[in-house]
């Protein structure tokens, strides 16, 4: 058996052991030290190391290694492929002298050839056009330039001994030819091991054209038609089409008689690209070069002939005839050309990073296939390592069709059903490229890569899997920051997911009344209706004042459509807003208005309502009024109906913007609130007495609420006073009225119940197994009592009681959040913490490491609260108590002693903003020491603050959004942003990282996996990836892991770094507390921004940073007048109490 070498490697080689395979030679591969691993000695029956110690290209250019080593395994027939020495006629003439056959042409014709000068010298003779150049290759610059002034610019310098774009540079200018001679011939001594260039004139609207021949040592020579390669970046060609598009039949059979002429002229004797240049303005063609060997773009040839030319090559190596038996290959006239031929080159480039080559480990690899479709590869495996030792491609995607039209739609498939993870690809890029109408039209130039921007605008890719595999992996090994050290349950109930029948529509329910009857007749059928109108407040405030506003999307959207069903008598779900807004993307990595439109989709028919805190909207922060009309007019569209507006110190004034615009800009209801607090039936209450809600209800109505809420954050309003209030109310005004109030006493059934017996119209209540305590009442009991009563809610509660299995599950998953007391007590009428501030602070006290001292901040909160005058306390007012009690207790300071505190004490930031007046102004206004105390030398605001905010430009901030995050960006994004900018900033980067977290189970998102654990997750409509934990791995030297997923059944490996393996990390210095150049952090917390610079002059009270804690911003001030010595941590640092920050001098 003969005994065929390639002295090449990767893809080339391996398509030329196929056609060797095929004819029945043995197969002998070489491969230098750097590429072992290359797939192409695999793939030989035969594989040697060459050219060792002499590095991963030298090695592959090493004639007396390959020559000796072809010659010590007797090796019969040497072919080169492409690149490398397959151009090289010494490297023929070494194997000619060994007695090898060479797979190619004679040594004297790729000296000929090769030599691009000579080449145009036979052409010339062969009566072929060329363009003008130099007669001789050049390499004096004073000879360039002689040469350039005569060619005339603009021209191009190009190797004289080789191709594929190396040493090619266009000069536009004479002054830049110097520079560029250089650059082109030390780049072609790299490449080609020869530096001899020669100048021709450039075209600039040219289409490059290429003719395939094959000659044999007999004299017979033909060609296989032309090929279009004009779509090239840089000289090397990116996608090739055979035949070409749309040129003139006379055109293209001159050219292809010209490919023959010259090959006839020089007698060729094996496969050769003879390439044109053709002049689009002038349809004038020329000669360019002529390529001695097997070209990477010869698929698309093949594809429409039909013949292999790589077997042909060898076949005629072997002395036979061209139209003999053996090869077959027919008369020119009878050489077919069948349908059309489209190759895209997929490469590890980035191409939104100027095609930098990308390397690593190919993590997960899954091939385009089928009918019509050719894939020539190497390296393209999972598990395969690209190094930066070679060219970037991984495979050559050869599409075929009868025409040109279905070979592209076979192209667009294969790249879509192409999946490469681990390293970047020039996939969206080839898309591009592809989709192009120039391309489509066959109007392609060679530089129409370089003058079409719109090319490399790209899609983002998904790449779903290999983010959630990152993030699980990240769980796994460094755990949830938010669940770090409390445990997964072990031993959780069965979930039950209660059933209902998809087969039917869900059946009309308020938001169908509410859309046919308008929002004032809506107003007024409510007022009217006998039964019992209820809230399901499960989805926000329930979950919000159980474990801090922690429930997932995924948990909501599970039991939506049952609750569209079979509960379609709510008169509303409350699902949205309040302090669930930040919570979703700043601790769950969810998008609020994504969470809102999939709850919108599954439950059409039943009323969104949402929590607004007036001038807030739903943030902290006092908004301008254009911001608060927008985001309300953007939250109507994306599907909220009802908008339960207050103001968290009853200062209505701050409700007026939202309220008109509720009322006249949306279809949507205006639920005005009044946030209740004390208790006006103690004769010793002397502020907040009944007449006080009486005018604040009267006032509201002229404002234009559709419905009036009583909004009981603690749970105050005990049944004696609910029922008196409701009924005051109902007889002073003439809109519905909505109850809402927190279990926190344990006797809110009975406030419900009374305020029923009253008239109220709507009352919120939560599922059992969400209800209680810091959560709404029971609703479940509730309708259960009122069944036979004349105020019959409707509602199933057999449903109900399924919905209440389902969430006392699933409400185990978020036990390391669930910090609500397990019963409700009447210190709640001391202390008058809402629900959700209740267990928002718990969770932030225990964070701080405060959790056994929570009676001393519930203590601190009731004293801070009476220093401030006795406020009603809703968020954000009751968040700015908790901070300030928090504060205090980390400082060691008792409230009664905060006069005495020093002016650049480093009050929380929301503390300082509320007694600046930016959330208004409480009934009696604020007490004048402590304001002074807290804000300094601020002068506090007068009056409605959304008055005084400026204006903020909302279109020029979405092009700023946009400019920052694409142009994808929408809406979402900048109301989002506006509301929690370095919230949404970090959302965004979370997102970038992890994808969409939200399609995890909850157990998955909060703890991981365990070894063996599988999980199934539905990306979309009928997506769905099974991820099983195989092992986790020893961390290396650097701390990293290797973590083994079973990704649909295929082994998936992520590496994460432990952070748990900190090497010599050294702890942070602590100040000294006497030394007042120090300045130190008072409490354990990130840096979140640093306000001066090492050298810059500061005044005692200056800002020098700002650290975050568990939602609380604190600043820090200089404690001294001095310059700033040394800044000791950085933006994203966590420190510790009394570390140092900052050192004056």
């Amino acid at each position: 058996m003969k005994k065929l070498l390639v002295a090449n490697r990767s893809e080339i080689a391996v398509r030329i052991f196929r056609s060797a395979s095929e004819l029945n030679l043995r197969t002998v591969a070489i491969y230098a030290e750097e590429d072992r691993f290359g797939v192409h000695r695999f793939k030989a029956d035969e594989a040697y190391l060459v050219g060792k110690g002499k590095g991963p290209v030298a090695a592959y250019l090493d004639i007396e290694s390959i020559i000796s080593l072809a010659k010590e395994k007797k090796v019969d027939m040497i072919h080169p492929g492409y690149g490398f020495l397959s151009e090289n006629a010494h490297f023929a003439r070494a194997c000619e002298d060994a007695g090898i056959i060479f797979v190619g042409p004679s040594p004297e014709l790729l000296e000929q050839m090769g030599d691009k000068v000579a080449a145009k010298k036979a052409a010339d003779e062969a009566g072929v056009p060329t363009l003008p150049a130099t007669p001789n290759p050049v390499s004096k610059p004073a000879e360039a330039l002689k040469w350039g002034r005569k060619i005339g610019f603009p021209l191009i310098i190009k190797a004289a001994f080789g191709g594929g774009g190396r040493g090619m540079r266009v000069v536009h200018q004479e002054e830049d030819l110097k520079s560029m001679l250089e650059e082109a011939q030390g780049e072609a001594e790299r490449a080609f091991g020869n530096s001899a260039v020669f100048l021709e004139r450039y075209v600039g609207k040219a289409k490059h054209l290429e003719v395939q021949i094959l000659g044999d040592r007999k004299g017979n020579i033909v060609h296989l038609h032309e090929r279009d390669c004009s779509v090239q970046r840089r000289y090397q060609k990116v996608v090739e089409v055979a035949p070409s598009i749309g040129l003139d039949s006379k055109v293209v059979n001159k050219l292809c008689q010209a490919g023959v002429n010259l090959a006839n002229k020089v007698g060729y004797n094996n496969a050769g690209t003879v390439e044109f240049l053709l002049d689009q303005d002038t349809l004038e063609w020329f000669f360019i070069e002529m390529n001695p060997r097997i070209q990477v773009e010869h698929t698309v040839t093949e594809q429409i002939t039909g013949i292999d030319i790589v077997r042909s090559q060898i076949l005629v190596a072997m002395e036979h005839d061209l139209h003999g038996k053996r090869i077959g290959i027919p008369q020119q006239e009878k050489i077919a050309r069948n349908g059309c031929a489209v190759q895209c080159r997929v490469t590890t480039e980035d191409p939104e990073k100027d095609f930098t080559p990308d390397y690593g480990k190919i993590l997960s690899y899954r091939s385009a296939a089928g009918f019509g479709v050719r894939l020539d590869g190497a390296m393209g495996d999972t598990g395969s390592i690209i190094t930066p030792f070679y060219d970037s491609l991984l495979v050559k995607l050869t599409t075929s069709g009868p025409d040109l039209p279905q070979a592209l739609d076979r192209m667009h498939r294969s790249l879509r059903e192409m999946r490469i993870r681990g390293v970047k690809t020039n996939i969206p890029f080839l898309e591009n490229v592809i989709a192009h109408k120039d391309f489509v039209l066959g109007k392609a130039t060679t530089r129409m890569i370089d003058v079409t921007p719109s090319l490399f605008k790209f899609k983002a890719r998904k790449d779903r899997a290999t983010r959630l595999l990152r993030y699980l992996g990240e769980v796994i090994v460094n755990k949830n920051p938010q669940v770090k050290g409390r445990d997964r349950i072990s031993n959780p109930l069965p979930l039950i997911v209660p059933e209902y029948n998809a087969r039917e529509d869900p059946p009309r329910g308020t938001r169908d009344l509410l859309l046919s009857m308008g929002a004032s007749k809506f107003s007024s059928w409510v007022r009217e209706q006998k039964p019992l109108m209820i809230t399901d407040t499960t989805l926000r405030d329930a979950h919000q004042s159980l474990f801090a506003a922690r429930m997932r999307s995924y948990d909501m959207l599970t039991v939506a459509e049952f609750i569209s069903r079979r509960l379609s008598s709510l008169f509303s779900l409350e699902m949205w807003g309040g302090a669930t807004f930040d919570t979703c993307m700043r601790f769950l990595g969810e998008c609020p208005f994504e969470r809102l439109r999939m709850l919108r989709e599954k439950i059409p028919n039943i009323l969104f309502q949402m929590l607004l805190r007036g001038s807030n909207a739903v943030g902290y922060a006092n908004y301008p009024d254009n911001v608060v009309r927008e985001f309300v007019i953007h939250s109507s569209e994306a599907g909220m109906d009802v908008f339960r507006i207050f103001d968290s110190l009853n200062y209505l004034p701050n409700l007026k913007v939202a309220m008109e615009t509720v009322a006249e800009k949306t279809h949507s209801l205006c639920e005005a609130a009044v946030c209740f607090t004390g208790d006006f039936t103690d004769s010793n209450e002397e502020k907040y007495v009944l007449n006080y809600y009486v005018e604040l209800a009267k006032e509201l109505e002229k404002m234009g609420a559709h419905i009036l809420a009583i909004k009981d954050m603690a749970g105050l309003c005990h049944p004696a006073a609910a029922q008196k209030l409701v009924k005051t109310l109902r007889n002073e005004i003439s809109i519905p009225v909505h109850f809402h109030t927190h279990d926190s006493s344990g006797i809110a059934s009975a406030s419900v119940l009374k305020a029923s017996e009253a008239g109220v119209d709507v009352v919120d209540l939560a599922v059992s197994s969400m209800s209680g305590c810091t959560s709404q009442p029971n609703l479940n009991s509730v309708a259960h009592a009122l069944r036979n009563m004349p105020r019959s809610t409707g509602l199933d509660v057999d449903a109900l009681n399924e919905l209440s299995l389902y969430w006392e599950t699933i409400r185990q998953y978020y036990s390391p959040f669930d910090t609500s007391p397990p019963f409700g007590g009447a210190d709640v009428y001391q202390h008058q913490m809402p629900g959700g501030q209740y267990t928002n602070l718990r969770e932030q006290a225990t964070a701080l490491g405060l959790g056994k001292r929570w009676p001393d901040v519930v203590k601190t909160y009731q004293e801070v609260n009476e220093l401030l005058g006795d406020i009603v306390k809703v968020t954000p007012s009751s968040k700015c108590v908790g901070d300030l009690a928090i504060f205090l207790i980390t400082k060691g300071v008792k409230p009664s002693d905060l006069t005495n505190l020093p002016p650049e004490t480093g009050f929380p930031e929301s503390v300082i903003d509320l007694m600046s007046g930016n959330l208004g102004q409480p009934t009696g206004g604020w007490p004048k020491d402590i304001q002074k105390v807290i804000l300094g030398v601020r002068k506090p605001l007068r009056g409605r603050p959304g008055a005084s905010a400026p204006k903020i430009d909302l279109a020029e901030e979405s092009v700023k959004i946009k400019k920052k995050y694409g142009n994808k960006a929408t809406d979402d994004d900048l109301f989002s942003s506006l509301m929690y900018p370095k919230v949404y900033d970090d959302f965004r980067d979370f997102r970038n990282k992890y994808g969409d977290v939200s399609v995890l189970p909850t157990t998955a998102y909060f703890h991981g996996l365990k070894p063996g654990e599988e999980i199934s997750i539905d990306i979309e409509e009928g997506k769905t990836l099974f991820i099983k934990l195989l092992h986790v791995g020893d961390p290396d030297e650097k701390g990293v892991r290797p973590l083994t997923f079973e990704l649909n059944g295929k082994a998936r490996t992520t590496l994460i770094k432990d952070q748990s393996i900190k090497g010599d990390a050294k702890a942070r210095e602590k100040a000294d507390p006497s030394n007042e150049m120090h300045v130190a952090a008072p409490i354990p917390a990130m840096i979140s921004s640093i306000a001066t610079s090492v050298g810059k002059n500061v005044a005692k009270g200056d800002k020098v940073a700002v650290l975050e804690a568990m939602k609380m911003q604190t600043t820090l001030y200089a404690s001294s007048k001095g310059v700033v010595d040394e800044i000791l941590v950085g933006v994203g640092d966590s420190v510790e109490s009394k570390d140092l920050v900052v050192r004056l001098r």
